[in-house]
């Protein structure tokens, strides 16, 4: 079933905006916006919100816009302009217009010189420390600034010299003038505008003053026309603020609703965090298939479809919470199993021999694609005397429920014969090189007509056909559920799980997997879900990200709930 054709499944930012449409308080018009800061790659709790306010849009006929929040040039890059609207479109959502806070950059000051004129802001000379001891705190009213009384004309003059750049960064700032006793901290004189002589990676140098994000958010809003401005939890205390910007300027007042932002375990969300895992080289860039980025989800084999799945299974709440990411396992597992193809291959390689198959033959078996999926077809599997097995497929003295090979056991290989061990080779340190086994003729296909039962499988590749591949077996990067709480490196570092990548330098692979294009998805039988890789993959060298094991324990938690 297609994202068009799901039902759809209510929550509160629907109702609220099912009672405008009703109301026709906008017009019936839906217009929302996603507005990324391009200092960095999106991750998942980006996703979350992507899929919520161009699914709003797409469901309600609006529009909705791509609005980067670029008022920081210390932090911001066109590389992360670039990255931001490579994910969106991979998501599968296209923007209806593409914008920029900087746009408005000449607009905004011009608001700001209006409330100036009001006498609803002034410039002010307090240090950062100053204005922060100044502010007060949850108990105890902040104080007025001794700068606060200026006068209208002083104020616009020291407005437009901060503009042309007379002062040096941190002398001062243009200030909201509200209620430095009020109960909501945000209120509290925020600081609308800082000195800061640094290049735009747009306006370049014709700035020197930028503005701050509550100054600039509501305002760009209200410019782009958006009815809807959709936040996460933390911009709830924010509201009075941006409610209060746009009463004093009498310009178009949207409505702000927040939600609560996704927080998953064993998953880190602090930008700033994230960004010293790559600086610091504990992670191979913003894509690297452990990063909780979409480009890393991306390139480890993630699809469309599952993150758009899970980004919906976990609703829309009012209230933050922990999301298990066993959930989010559950919902790759679950896309994976109807789209990624079916094929055989083999991480610790020791040898099968089938002593009475012919030597020189070859026999090209049928596989099926994928069994969820008709229309993936069937490939041709060589079949010949010697094969690779797992080295875990074989023991000299199995315990109990061990199904597969030992001395005299007959299993199952996977699309080709039942096949019975009858002796084994070791090394001079007693490790098993080479097993040795006959087949039933009789069961090709892997099949029996005389009602005998095997209750073992096994996965195998010919060696005279097999490719040898590297695959990258992916975990978690933290080894405990909330890295978040982590309060300074050395508690960071301690958290960091040593094994989150263990490379396999020569897994045999089917000929098959070996000439696919970066990008594709498979099931490796009994192994787990792999995609090879979208930057090193080549059919030279074979390179495959391992996206999801097989083992599904949300699936079993829900039957239990």
């Amino acid at each position: 079933m297609s994202d068009e054709n799901k039902p759809v499944v209510s929550n509160f930012i629907r109702t609220i905006i099912d009672n405008h449409n009703a109301t026709k308080r906008f017009g019936g018009k839906v217009h929302l916006r996603f507005p990324p800061e391009p200092n960095g790659f999106l991750h998942i709790g980006h996703a979350k919100s992507i899929c919520l306010n161009f699914g709003l849009a797409r469901d309600y006929n609006g529009k909705c816009n791509l609005r980067f929040d670029d008022t920081n040039p210390v932090k911001e890059e066109d590389a992360y302009v670039k990255a931001i609207k490579e994910d969106i479109r991979w998501l599968g959502f296209e923007w209806d217009k593409e914008c920029y806070a900087s746009d408005y950059f000449d607009t905004l000051y011009e608001y700001a010189v209006r409330l100036v004129k009001k006498g609803l802001a002034y410039v002010d000379d307090l240090s950062s420390e100053e204005i922060r001891a100044y502010r007060g705190t949850l108990k105890e009213p902040g104080k007025n600034s001794p700068w606060r009384d200026r006068s209208v004309e002083e104020n616009l003059d020291l407005l437009e010299r901060m503009k042309t750049g007379e002062f040096p960064d941190g002398t001062k700032v243009l200030r909201a003038r509200i209620d430095m006793s009020s109960p909501n901290m945000n209120m509290r004189d925020p600081v609308m505008y800082r000195i800061l002589h640094a290049r735009h990676h747009r306006t370049g140098d014709k700035w020197c003053i930028y503005p701050m994000y509550d100054w600039a958010h509501g305002q760009s809003d209200s410019i782009e026309g958006v009815t809807h401005s959709i936040c996460t939890l933390e911009f709830e205390d924010h509201r009075p603020l941006y409610e209060w910007f746009l009463e004093k300027l009498e310009i178009h007042k949207p409505q702000q609703i927040e939600f609560a932002r996704l927080n998953l375990t064993y998953t880190l969300m602090s930008k700033r965090k994230l960004l010293k895992l790559v600086n610091e080289g504990i992670v191979d860039g913003w894509d690297d298939p452990r990063m909780p980025t979409i480009a890393g989800m991306r390139r480890r084999g993630v699809t469309p479809a599952a993150l758009r799945n899970f980004s919906e299974s976990v609703g829309v709440a009012k209230s933050n919470s922990v999301v298990d990411v066993a959930q989010f396992d559950f919902a790759i597992r679950e896309d994976l199993n109807k789209t990624a193809l079916r094929a055989m291959a083999v991480m610790e390689p020791i040898r099968l021999v089938i002593e009475d198959y012919p030597e020189g033959k070859t026999e090209w078996l049928e596989g099926v694609n994928n069994p969820e999926d008709d229309s993936a077809g069937k490939r041709k599997i060589p079949f010949e005397r010697e094969l690779y097995i797992e080295r875990g497929d074989f023991m000299i003295d199995p315990p109990k429920k061990y199904f597969r090979l030992a001395p005299g056991r007959e299993v199952r290989l996977k699309h080709a014969y039942y096949v019975t061990c009858t002796r084994y080779e070791t090394d001079s340190e007693g490790r098993v090189t080479t097993v040795f086994a006959r087949h039933d003729p009789a069961t090709r296909g892997g099949w029996s007509d005389d009602g005998r039962k095997v209750k073992g499988t096994l996965h195998w590749v010919a060696v005279n056909h097999a490719v040898s591949a590297e695959v990258r077996l992916y975990d978690h990067l933290f080894n405990t559920p909330n890295p978040g709480e982590a309060r300074d490196d050395d508690a960071f570092y301690a958290i960091l799980n040593k094994e989150s990548l263990k490379i396999l330098p020569d897994v045999k692979v089917e000929p098959v997997i070996a000439a696919c294009a970066p990008g594709t998805r498979f099931q490796f039988l009994r192994q787990g879900y792999f995609c090879a890789d979208i930057k090193e993959h080549s059919t030279e060298r074979p390179v495959f990200n391992r996206t999801a094991t097989l083992r599904d324990s949300w699936a079993k938690t829900k039957k239990k709930s």
